[in-house]
């Protein structure tokens, strides 16, 4: 939320005044206002520009002091374009690079004259500033950059509470003069809280200012600086937090499933605890203290060792390893066979990304006709029923199969209308319909007509037990990728999830992540769970790739690839196994909504896109009949 202004008070200003019977007020410390600077306040008459997307430019004439979110907010467009909560939303200052990005509570009197910032969102929080108080002129602050990577001791850290703001090169901090710089850093919000016994070093002299030197003008202003802490400092800290979270750890209960919002917060607490402990994939354990750390854990979770030597006794591990690699294999090879990478191909042209207008993005395929199918949770909390939350855009984009595409390269996109034709949160899935006369080849291409591609509904199939699978869609918001992988079964699944497991050899790990993943509803999945009759595989594509069509050996496409149990330990996450919804089970959902509807016309189409499909006849004719839907479980 924007910070609310605060009643003006002596102590705002006071350590900054001269010590005069007529000022608005002193301090016992006798600071002094900085030199040059007037006592009475700046006529605070400037402007600033505001970018939401390129192109997309509001001139702010700004005529009192007050946050950069608060000039910004006044603007009406600033609600239409703009749909996440305020702590959510970046600011990046300056025009075309990633060079800095400044606080939503920073004062519009320390921006320069036609300053560019430029407004997005992300899911996560990105700042929980503290004791906002009240904007005073430019000469009451100092303003400093601080690298997002670290230095000295610090160069692997996340020391910032939403790891988007990595991708920029500096964070602009100010704080009022006089003020520590630990100070400033805590009250900016950004930075994690448990950030201290740090040091500050010049990029351009290497000088040294440690946290708790006050802030002038001489120690930091308007300068670039690395933040690095010593090896002793480091190691103390981690000392105090793993003994914080150990005693944290022994005295939570056992969870239940939670939220997505918790898993994200859980999965942050793992990646904390395992970097605080010194532990990670490469190197975990390289310490002299290694045999004495092994054996407190070994203390720690006795029972965690036995349930792990009675699930793989002997060699049967190395055994299952060794047999899962084969079956891989010739997974591979079968999909390396030219006619099924250009049967794959040619039905892939109908797979596109998802772009929810500053909210998310995905993948999702043509069903028949204009329709697509993607993932509900693409849209979570942007809905209303069956419609989509005014100004929400939604765009399929096709063909986007190249990083930095060629002039001829056809990338082109539909707009969807903001009313869903069928949406189901327990399956997972959302229909849509595209405007046909919204195509937008890029700029480089000659307009002509556009068609939607050809839809898949006609080719979809059972959902196999076994065997190989593909996916094919847009991980991480890129370019179109297809992954060959294969089908767990779901006697397996268990034994699946403790394979991946055991790559991380301390028990301290694996019982993180167990605890995580159990949250997030893992049991669901197994043998009598409420989702055992999903299809489940190993796949890089867990993110953005919600809503990717997964395909059989025999170009069949028979799942909705929906999402994965997920866990990080650094910036990357990854995910212990993934899971699709089985395409005959939406589609005998979709018609029977359509059916309750009254939709007849629609229903029609469906019927006619279906034709020559058995599977998907036999699902209709059953539904005109009211009879129960097949049961498609092992």
């Amino acid at each position: 939320m924007a910070p609310k202004k605060q009643q003006k008070t002596t102590e705002d200003i006071g350590p900054y005044l001269e010590k005069k019977n007529d000022s608005p007020g002193s301090s016992s410390r006798g600071s002094s206002l900085p030199e040059g600077a007037s006592t009475s306040q700046d006529p605070h008459k400037h402007r600033f520009m505001v970018e939401f997307s390129p192109g997309d430019n509001y001139t702010i004439n700004c005529d009192q002091p007050r946050t950069v979110l608060e000039a910004i907010t006044a603007l009406t467009a600033y609600k239409t374009k703009i749909k996440c909560k305020d702590n959510n939303v970046i600011i990046k200052m300056g025009a075309g690079d990633n060079e800095s990005v400044v606080a939503t509570h920073f004062p519009c009197s320390c921006l320069g004259d036609d300053e560019v910032l430029t407004i997005s969102c992300t899911k996560k929080v990105v700042e929980n500033a503290k004791d906002i108080e009240e904007v005073l002129p430019k000469a009451y602050y100092s303003v400093f950059y601080i690298e997002t990577k670290g230095g000295k001791n610090l160069t692997s850290a996340h020391f910032f509470k939403n790891n988007k703001v990595e991708k920029f090169k500096y964070v602009c901090v100010y704080g009022k003069i006089g003020i520590t710089v630990e100070e400033a850093l805590k009250r900016d919000g950004r930075f994690i809280d448990d950030l201290r016994d740090f040091e500050l070093i010049n990029n351009i002299n290497n000088s040294k200012t440690e946290c708790k030197d006050r802030i002038d003008d001489h120690v930091v202003g308007n300068q670039k600086f690395k933040i690095c802490r010593s090896r002793q400092n480091e190691t103390e800290t981690k000392n105090v937090t793993q003994k914080a979270n150990l005693k944290q750890q022994k005295q939570q209960k056992p969870p239940n499933a939670s939220t997505n919002s918790q898993h994200k917060t859980e999965t942050s607490s793992v990646l904390a605890v395992a970097q605080q402990k010194g532990i990670n994939v490469k190197n975990a354990m390289n310490s002299d203290n290694r045999d004495e750390i092994y054996k407190i854990l070994r203390k720690q979770f006795p029972e965690l060792k036995q349930w792990m030597e009675s699930r793989f006794s002997g060699s049967s591990y190395k055994d299952a390893l060794k047999l899962r690699k084969e079956n891989f294999g010739k997974i591979q090879q079968s999909f390396s066979e030219v006619h099924r990478v250009k049967k794959l191909l040619e039905l892939g042209k109908s797979v596109c990304k998802i772009c929810v207008k500053a909210v998310s993005t995905g993948t999702g395929f043509v069903l028949f006709d204009t329709f697509i199918l993607t993932n509900a949770h693409l849209f979570t909390g942007y809905f209303e029923g069956k419609k989509l939350q005014q100004d929400i855009e939604v765009y399929a984009i096709f063909d986007y199969e190249e990083q930095e595409p060629e002039p001829e390269t056809e990338i082109f996109s539909f707009r969807a209308e903001n009313r869903f034709i069928d949406f189901d949160a327990e399956l997972d899935y959302a229909v849509l319909e595209l405007n046909p006369e919204g195509s937008q080849p890029n700029q480089q291409t000659e307009a002509k007509n556009i068609t939607v591609p050809t839809g898949l509904l006609s080719k979809f199939g059972p959902l196999p037990p076994n065997g190989e699978a593909c996916i094919i869609g847009h991980p991480a918001g890129g370019v179109k990728q297809m992954d060959p992988t294969c089908i767990i079964e779901t006697k397996n699944r268990g034994s699946a999830i403790d394979e991946h497991l055991l790559q991380y050899k301390e028990p301290l790990i694996i019982q993180l992540i167990s605890d995580l993943i159990r949250k997030q509803g893992i049991e669901n999945i197994l043998i009598g769970g409420s989702k055992a009759g999903v299809s489940t595989y190993h796949t890089f594509m867990y993110h953005g790739a919600s809503g990717s069509p997964v395909f059989d050996g025999l170009g069949k496409v028979f799942g909705l690839h929906t999402a994965g149990y997920v866990y990080g330990f650094t910036k990357a996450r990854e995910s212990v196994i993934e899971y699709a919804h089985p395409l005959i089970v939406i589609f005998e959902k979709f018609v029977s909504n359509l059916k309750d509807s009254g939709n007849e016309e629609l229903l029609k189409r469906v019927q006619e896109a279906a034709e020559g499909n058995e599977l998907l006849t036999e699902v209709l004719e059953r539904e005109q009949e009211g009879e129960q839907p097949m049961d498609i479980s092992e």
